[in-house]
């Protein structure tokens, strides 16, 4: 029901947000500040995008909860989709989720909303014996026998 609502509220706000802006400043400078918000929204994209994936790297080597870094990098991703959409108001909220604490506010939002059942980084545990579990017994012939390879051996064997 809310995506159904965003899908009809956000075109309605950009459409009266162009038409009132577009009659102050005129067309052409309107167009010129939708086509420089995309094209500096990109690069900033880019830019925070790429630090984020450092983080993210970082974290997984140093077996830490990556949860923060893959949030702020999706909330990235979605504030360069606004950016590229013509708009003012997407442009507002893409520009508005490129900045730090914006996005830490709505990381925090977010995690208190969502309950974590568990958590845990590195080796696996290994399951002990269970008292079920099927063990499937089974013959094996070689049948390589004593074959004398007829090219010479390549790097991938053991010969």
């Amino acid at each position: 029901m809310w995506l159904l609502l965003a899908f009809i509220a956000v075109p309605m706000i950009e459409i009266t947000l162009f038409i009132q802006v577009g009659g102050i400043i005129g067309v052409w400078w309107t167009l010129l500040i939708v086509l420089v918000t995309a094209i500096a929204g990109s690069y900033l994209v880019r830019q925070q995008g790429l630090r984020e994936l450092g983080k993210l790297q970082q974290s997984f080597s140093e077996l830490q909860d990556p949860t923060e870094p893959l949030a702020n990098g999706a909330m990235i991703l979605f504030a360069g989709a606004l950016l590229l959409t013509p708009g003012f108001f997407t442009d507002i909220v893409g520009l508005s989720l490129l900045v730090p604490q914006v996005r830490q506010a709505a990381y925090v939002w977010g995690r208190s909303k969502v309950k974590v059942a568990s958590f845990t980084a590195g080796p696996a545990q290994q399951r002990p014996h269970q008292p079920n579990d099927q063990v499937i017994d089974g013959e094996f012939q070689d049948v390589t026998g004593d074959k004398k390879p007829t090219h010479p051996p390549s790097g991938w064997t053991r010969h």
